[in-house]
C-alpha cells in the first residue's frame, strides 16, 4: 500500500517487526503450556521470553538474509529467534508447523485491523447521526433515475446513510468474530504431536478462539466472508460519496465538499470547485471490492492444504484493511466539513411549476371517483405541458384549468394536494426506527 492512502496505526499491524513479533508471541505461548504439560522444561520457556526482551527488536535484515538461503519464512525467523536465545530455542515449535503461527498471526492482526475499523466507523456514524439531525427538516428533492421524483429532506438522506453504515458495523462485528481464530494442530491438524490444550492456551493469550477443525490450515470461508464484507462496506462508502458527486454537480449544487483557503480546482481553469475528494473514495472503493474475489477463489484448497492462498493474503490483508481505514477516515471528513445548501435544495424543488406533487392530484382523483387509467392521464397530459416548458408553467394552474379536473376537485382541493409539508409528517417514524426515540 502506497502512503498517500495509508495511515499510521492500522499500517503498523503489517509491518514486518509486528508479524515477527506475532509470530514470536504464538511460539513463545505455545512453549509455556508445553512446559506445564511437561513436553519441554518450564526453565527454558522461561528463558525464551527473557532472552527477547534482552534482544530487543528483531533483525529484519538478517531475517530476510536467512530466508534467502532457506526459502522458507518460518524457520528463517526460528533460526533468528535461536541465534537471539541459545540452546533452549530448540524447545520452539514442538509438534507444529509453519500454517499454525501463520494462520493463527494472520487472525491476530485482522482482528486488531477490524477493531481499528470498527473505530473507523463508529467516528462516520456520529457524524451521519449530528448532519441527520441538523437537516431533519431540510427540504430537498429525491431523485428516481437521476429525475426529479417527489419531496424528501437531507436530513433523511443522512439518516439512510447512518443506518447503512450502522448494518456495516454489524456485518464487521460479525465477521470479527468470524475471522478471529486460532488453529495450533499440527500437520493436517491432526493433533498428533501437540495437546489440543496447547492450542486453546495460544487462543486465550492471542485474543482469539479455537478453530473446531483446522486440516492444516484455517479454513478459507472464514477469510472469503470477512474480506466480502470489507467490500460490501466499500460499495456503501461509493454510494455515499456517489450522492456528494452528483450534488456538486453545476446544474445541482446542493451540497459540496468543503474548498479550504489556498486549495485549487485545476490547473487550468481557476473556477474549479471539483469533488475530488469523493472521486478519490469512488476509486478505493474499487480497489477494496477487487479484493474480494481473490479471497473467494482462496477457499478451494487442495486436500488438507496447500500455499495457493498464501501469495493472495500477504497482498489482501494489508492492502485492504488499509485502504478502507483511510477510505472510511476520509469519508468522515468530507460528511463533517461537507456544505449544504438549503436555498438550492428549495430552488431545485421549486424549478418543475410543481410536477413532484402529481402523484398526490392523481390519488385524489381516484379518491374522488375517477378511474385510475382516467386519472394518470388527466394529470400526464398537464404535467408534460410544465415538463416541456422547462418548470415556467405552474401545475397547479393548468390543473385548475382542465374542465375534466376541476369536475371531480375544486380549486382548493387542488391546491390542498400541493403542500409541500404533507410529505414529512413521517419524518419523525422513520428517524425514530434509525436512531431510537430520545
Amino acid at each position: 500500500m502506497i502512503p498517500r492512502y495509508s495511515r499510521a496505526p492500522m499500517t503498523a499491524i503489517w509491518t514486518p517487526e509486528s508479524r515477527f513479533r506475532i509470530w514470536f508471541e504464538i511460539e513463545a505461548h505455545a512453549t509455556d503450556a508445553l512446559a506445564e504439560l511437561g513436553v519441554v522444561p518450564k526453565d527454558a520457556a522461561k528463558r525464551i521470553w527473557d532472552a527477547d526482551a534482552d534482544a530487543g527488536p528483531f533483525d529484519i535484515d538478517r531475517i530476510d538474509a536467512i530466508e534467502a538461503e532457506t526459502k522458507h519464512d518460518v524457520i528463517a525467523f526460528l533460526t533468528h529467534v535461536s541465534e537471539r536465545t541459545g540452546p533452549e530455542a530448540r524447545f520452539l515449535h514442538q509438534g507444529m508447523t509453519s500454517s499454525d503461527v501463520l494462520d493463527t498471526c494472520l487472525a491476530v492482526q485482522l482482528a486488531r485491523a477490524s477493531d481499528i475499523l470498527l473505530a473507523d466507523l463508529d467516528a462516520l456514524l456520529v457524524v451521519l447521526k449530528r448532519r441527520a439531525m441538523e437537516h431533519k427538516l431540510t427540504p430537498t428533492i429525491g431523485r428516481s433515475h437521476g429525475i426529479h421524483a417527489e419531496p424528501v429532506t437531507f436530513g433523511l438522506k443522512m439518516a439512510e446513510a447512518y443506518a447503512e453504515f450502522d448494518r456495516a458495523k454489524t456485518r464487521l462485528i460479525a465477521a470479527r468474530a468470524d475471522i478471529a481464530t486460532c488453529a495450533i494442530s499440527g500437520a493436517v491438524g491432526t493433533f498428533a504431536n501437540i495437546d489440543p490444550s496447547v492450542e486453546r492456551y495460544v487462543a486465550e493469550k492471542m485474543g482469539l478462539t479455537v478453530e473446531p477443525v483446522s486440516t492444516q490450515v484455517i479454513p478459507r470461508d472464514r477469510h472469503a466472508m470477512y474480506f466480502a464484507t470489507l467490500g460490501v462496506i466499500a460499495s456503501s462508502i461509493e454510494r455515499l460519496a456517489t450522492e456528494v458527486r452528483h450534488l456538486q454537480r453545476t446544474e445541482v449544487l446542493e451540497a459540496e465538499e468543503y474548498f479550504s483557503p489556498g486549495q485549487k480546482g485545476s490547473s487550468a481553469m481557476p473556477h474549479k470547485r471539483n469533488p475530488v475528494l469523493t472521486e478519490n473514495l469512488t476509486g478505493l472503493a474499487r480497489m477494496v471490492r477487487g479484493y474480494v474475489t481473490p479471497a473467494l477463489e482462496n477457499v478451494a484448497l487442495w486436500h488438507e492444504r496447500d500455499i495457493s492462498h498464501s501469495s493472495v493474503e500477504r497482498y489482501i490483508g494489508p492492502d485492504a484493511t488499509i485502504t478502507l481505514d483511510f477510505a472510511l477516515a476520509r469519508l468522515t471528513g468530507v460528511m463533517d466539513k461537507l456544505v449544504v445548501y438549503p436555498e438550492r435544495m428549495q430552488r431545485n424543488l421549486d424549478r418543475m411549476g410543481g410536477l413532484v406533487h402529481s402523484q398526490r392530484v392523481l390519488l385524489a382523483l381516484t379518491q374522488a371517483g375517477v378511474s385510475r387509467e382516467d386519472a394518470y392521464r388527466l394529470v400526464q397530459r398537464n404535467a408534460m405541458k410544465v415538463w416541456e416548458s422547462d418548470g415556467q408553467l405552474s401545475l397547479m394552474e393548468l390543473l385548475k384549468a382542465d374542465p375534466e379536473v376541476a369536475a371531480a376537485l375544486s380549486p382548493e382541493e387542488i391546491e390542498a394536494r400541493f403542500d409541500l409539508g404533507y410529505h414529512y409528517k413521517h419524518v419523525d417514524t422513520i428517524f425514530d426506527r434509525v436512531f431510537g426515540q430520545a
